[in-house]
């Protein structure tokens, strides 16, 4: 095989930029036309776009302001629970002594604002009784009474203290009272405010089943990780936990106490806010802290519900005082401006590079170009991938990589022509100018991209966004850099005007000031010589270095005091 030239080089490079272009393209196609997920157009953050307002109002006992260290660490909850639903660039954040203010970019489903208003309070209850929702009462006249009123005379103590959490003994006469009385669809009181330490009677979610539950043995604190997904035999979806120490400990007293049991007393229930999820029966000992929740889950429920769970109950009750839909904080007035400061940066750059290096400059622009269509595809993917939205932040990032990407450029062409200036020829001076600007802009470059992962990890979420667009276009201009700048360069070497030096190409040698045919080593004047040539060789002698004018100086002095030889010209 014949060894591959930097023509072949250059056309399979190309290829290659051209395939990952597709290939950008073809993923968000994918995302647009067959899942309907994504867009052509890069998702706008709050401050451009408006979105979902959710005002929460701490709830406390005596209706005092909650503790400032609660409401903090419900912020970076409720935080959590957003970035877990795919959103970004959300604003979370305290407003007086006792609100929450969740602010969320574009039109928030119904999923988000579960995540967001539910205080996902688990609670592990054995199950004492269990019955339908039309459990009645018959009384003296025959007639049945669905939701019969308690007689308050009833006996409400145990007659034998209980012996654990599943004890029968809990259920008194008041209690069994109170539980024929129990209206699902309209509870007497909050069942989400019952003792942990007393039994309480509340309703499933999904099929409105009664029932009454023991004392809480577990709570979601002792739960470590929460995740998602199918059962293997029965390809239902399942809520996974993960309990800690303790609460493998805990567990697995329980599922040893429940195991064998008789109906419902082998049951527990997952309570969530008061209501039941699920109350599976213990089907075995699990002492491995891995259990898991079963029900009428989709895989979108069972994702909310484990989203919810693994990043804890809240500390604080909320109540939503309002959920509004709010205008943009800047408005697309703002959006405007930055996209005209872009188009400004980059018109400040084109007129920068045609004067200063005449048409080798369309080179910048066209890599500009190419740079702006990979870094608009790679955000519309990243907005359906990621969550990620444009932000004015993200804007200003966007812009300022104009900046640094020219600097790519500008080092790179100037090392060329330096190369022209020792004397070598327009082709090999693009290769040797490749070879020593390439080692220059990839540590500037490492240094952009450290910066920006610095500022990403350490900043304000405002600030977030400006670091991630500057780091994405840092890595989009190096690949530009390789891809696109220097096969082409490599390319417009070989052709005429510019391969010959023309003088409107930026390769000229002659009016680089290469007069010299290597390296200290001047071309012997010409009796007359015109005021160009001067200005040349002028501009060659002022870019020596001291070593080289030490050079010439010596060449020169030695071909003087050279002895003229016969038969020498």
């Amino acid at each position: 095989m014949a060894p591959s030239t930097p023509v072949r080089h250059a056309w399979r490079v190309l290829t290659g930029l051209l395939a990952i272009t597709g290939v950008l393209f073809g993923i968000n196609a994918l995302g647009v036309y067959t899942f309907q997920a994504s867009s052509w157009t890069p998702d706008l953050a709050l401050d451009l776009q408006g979105g979902t307002q959710i005002i929460l109002s701490a709830q406390t006992v005596d209706g005092s302001d909650p503790d400032a260290e609660q409401l903090e660490q419900a912020v970076a909850i409720i935080r959590q629970r957003v970035d877990a639903s795919g959103v970004g660039e959300a604003d979370v954040a305290t407003e007086g002594g006792r609100n929450i203010v969740v602010q969320i970019p574009g039109q928030a489903d119904e999923a988000t604002r579960q995540r967001i208003q539910s205080s996902a309070q688990l609670q592990l209850r054995p199950v004492l009784f269990a019955g339908s929702p039309a459990t009645s009462f018959v009384g003296e006249d025959g007639n049945s009474t669905p939701y019969p009123t308690p007689d308050p005379s009833l006996p409400a103590t145990p007659t034998a203290s209980p012996t654990n959490a599943s004890d029968p003994a809990y259920i008194t006469p008041a209690l069994q009272a109170q539980f024929l009385a129990y209206d699902c669809a309209n509870p007497p009181t909050d069942p989400a405010q019952a003792p942990a330490d007393q039994p309480m009677i509340t309703c499933g979610v999904d099929d409105g089943q009664k029932y009454i539950l023991g004392p809480v043995e577990l709570d979601g604190t002792d739960i470590t990780d929460a995740t998602n997904g199918q059962e293997q035999n029965t390809g239902r979806w399942a809520v996974n936990l993960a309990f800690n120490d303790q609460g493998t400990q805990t567990f697995g007293e329980i599922s040893q106490r429940l195991y064998g049991a008789q109906p419902p007393l082998n049951q527990f229930a997952f309570v969530l806010d008061g209501s039941v999820l699920s109350a599976p029966s213990m089907n075995g000992i699990i002492l491995d802290g891995r259990p898991s929740i079963t029900g009428n889950f989709t895989q979108e429920s069972s994702k909310a519900l484990a989203d919810q769970l693994k990043y804890g109950a809240l500390p604080l009750s909320f109540e939503v005082v309002s959920s509004d839909t709010v205008s943009a904080t800047l408005g697309s007035q703002q959006l405007q401006v930055g996209f005209l400061a872009g188009l400004i940066g980059l018109g400040l750059v084109a007129v920068y590079s045609l004067v200063v290096y005449r048409a080798l400059g369309t080179v910048i622009i066209a890599s500009l170009g190419v740079m702006a269509v990979l870094t608009y595809v790679t955000l519309c993917i990243l907005a359906w991938r990621m969550g990620f939205r444009l932000s004015l932040a993200g804007v200003a990032g966007l812009i300022v990589t104009i900046g640094f990407t020219a600097d790519s450029f500008i080092v790179y062409f100037e090392r060329i022509r330096d190369e022209l200036r020792d004397g070598k020829s327009i082709t090999a001076a693009v290769e040797d100018g490749w070879a020593r600007a390439k080692r220059t802009i990839y540590i500037s470059k490492s240094i952009n991209i450290l910066a920006a992962v610095v500022l990403y990890i350490l900043a304000d979420a405002t600030v977030k966004g400006f670091a991630f667009t500057l780091g994405l276009t840092t890595a989009i201009d190096i690949l530009i850099f390789i891809l696109f700048t220097h096969p082409v360069m490599q390319l417009l070497a070989r052709t005429r005007f510019f391969g010959s030096g023309h003088p409107l190409s930026g390769m000229d040698p002659e009016a680089l000031g290469a007069v010299y045919r290597g390296r200290a080593q001047f071309r012997a004047p010409a009796a007359a010589v015109s005021g160009r040539a001067n200005r040349s060789r002028g501009e060659a002698q002022r870019r020596q270095t001291i070593a080289e004018r030490k050079r010439a100086e010596l060449a020169a002095a030695q071909g003087s005091s050279r002895p003229t030889k016969e038969g020498d010209d």
